[in-house]
C-alpha cells in the first residue's frame, strides 16, 4: 500500500428566466458519447508538449444568455467522473429570483441545476406570486490568483499551474477538508469513492491537448466562453477588451479568473 493509501484509510477510519419557460435541453448523443470516451478523464496530467508558462486561460459566462438548462452540468459529470449525487459538483447552476415588493433575490439550485427548472416541483413556490426578475448563474471553480485553498492545504496537494490553474494531487491529499472550508465560492467537495479533495480543473485534460472545456463544447446558446488571454485574437481576449467583467466576491481579494458579463449586483 503506498504513503498516500495508508494516509486515506488513516483518515477513513479516523471520522468519516422566467419561471417555467425553459426548455430542458439533452445533449446530442453523439457528443456525450465523444465527452465520455473510457479513461480519457484520467488523463489529467498535461501531455508533454504542453507548455503552462505559453498561457493565461480565462473563463467568462455571459448570464444573461444562460437558460439553465443543465447541459453543461450533466456534460461535467460524465467528462470528469463526477457522481450524480447532487451534493458533489464541480460546476453548477443558481437560479436568481426577485418577487415583488422585495429587495432581496431568492436563490436555489435543485439537484444542481442538472435537470433544468421547469419541473412543477422545482416552480410550485413561485405560484401566484409576481414575480419581477430572474436568472441564471452558472458556477464552477475560479482558479483564483490568490487562492485560499492552496494557502491551507498540509501537503501542498492543491497547488497552482503556471498557467493560473489550480490542481489538487489526488495521489498526495490526505482528506483533510481544509481546502473545502477555505474555499469561499463552495467550489470543493471530498469524493465520496476516494476520499480525496475535488473541484473543477476547466477539463484540465482537455485545454492543454487543445480542446474546450466539456461544459463549454455543451452550452447551446454560448453563455460560457473560455480561452487565451496570451492569444490577442481569442474571442476572450476580445471581450476582456470590449466589455465591463465582474467577478464573484471581489472583496475577499482572492482575484477570480472566472469572469462575468452582465452580473447583477445582487450575485455579486
Amino acid at each position: 500500500m503506498s504513503g498516500a493509501m495508508r494516509r486515506r484509510a488513516f483518515l477513513k477510519l479516523a471520522g468519516r428566466v422566467v419561471i417555467g419557460s425553459v426548455v430542458i435541453y439533452g445533449a446530442p448523443s453523439a457528443v456525450m458519447a465523444r465527452l465520455n470516451q473510457p479513461g480519457e478523464a484520467d488523463a489529467e496530467a498535461p501531455p508533454a508538449n504542453y507548455n503552462p508558462k505559453s498561457h493565461e486561460w480565462v473563463f467568462i459566462v455571459d448570464t444573461a444568455k444562460c437558460i439553465g438548462c443543465g447541459r453543461c452540468v450533466r456534460a461535467c459529470k460524465q467528462e470528469n467522473h463526477v457522481p450524480m449525487d447532487p451534493r458533489f459538483n464541480r460546476t453548477w447552476i443558481e437560479r436568481y429570483v426577485q418577487i415583488a415588493d422585495s429587495d432581496d433575490l431568492e436563490v436555489d439550485s435543485p439537484d444542481a441545476g442538472i435537470y433544468g427548472f421547469t419541473s412543477p416541483e422545482v416552480n410550485r413556490k413561485y405560484e401566484g406570486k409576481e414575480i419581477t426578475k430572474s436568472f441564471f448563474v452558472p458556477k464552477l471553480c475560479n482558479q483564483c490568483e490568490k487562492p485560499p485553498c492552496v494557502q491551507v492545504c498540509p501537503v501542498a496537494a492543491t497547488y497552482k499551474a503556471a498557467d493560473g490553474v489550480v490542481l489538487v494531487n489526488r495521489d498526495k491529499c490526505i482528506g483533510c477538508r481544509y481546502c473545502i472550508q477555505a474555499c469561499p465560492y463552495g467550489a470543493r467537495y471530498l469524493d465520496p469513492d476516494e476520499h480525496v479533495a475535488d473541484k473543477c480543473t476547466w477539463c484540465y485534460h482537455r485545454i492543454s491537448r487543445g480542446l474546450l472545456p466539456a461544459c463549454v463544447t455543451v452550452c447551446p446558446v454560448g453563455a460560457r466562453k473560455f480561452g487565451d488571454l496570451r492569444d490577442p485574437e481569442s474571442e476572450v481576449s476580445k471581450i476582456v477588451d470590449k466589455l465591463r467583467l465582474y467577478v464573484l466576491k471581489e472583496d475577499l481579494g482572492t482575484k477570480p479568473r472566472v469572469r462575468y458579463t452582465q452580473l447583477d449586483e445582487g450575485v455579486r
